[in-house]
């Protein structure tokens, strides 16, 4: 079900990013702190899915409040003369980091279990063939 989800949104996004113009160096930094805000929200997501704890209602609200408080900070910014929106990337991207490592950890784990049944079943196998 996430894997249609991935693919579509993909999809999507190229032929919106094929058929729009581009976007203009003015607001390219705006555009850019949404979206790692976004796909920080994004791989929360994925890994309170896997975790068992996933919230629709948390989830929206991440997604739109990381992305709207880091364009506020990015403006907050440019008008203060100070790159307050490099602090928005260090935290989004060091809990990217952290969700990607659960993520990964959950697949190396799930990975791991099936590769050791698999070798049980072909020693449980070879013990039976030689009684």
């Amino acid at each position: 079900m996430i894997l249609i989800a991935i693919v579509l949104g993909c999809i999507i996004g190229a032929l919106i990013g094929i058929n729009m113009p581009m976007i203009s160096y003015t607001y390219s930094g705006y555009l850019a702190i949404a979206i790692i805000a976004a796909l920080d929200s994004v791989f929360g997501g994925i890994a309170s899915t896997l975790n068992k704890n996933f919230d629709l209602k948390i989830f929206v609200s991440g997604f739109f409040g990381n992305a709207i408080l880091s364009i506020l900070l990015t403006y907050l910014g440019q008008k203060l003369n100070v790159d307050i929106y490099l602090a928005a990337i260090v935290v989004f991207v060091g809990r990217m980091f952290n969700n990607l490592a659960i993520i990964r950890r959950y697949y190396l784990e799930k990975w791991s279990k099936k590769t050791e049944k698999k070798e049980e079943k072909e020693n449980k196998k070879a013990t039976e063939e030689e009684a």
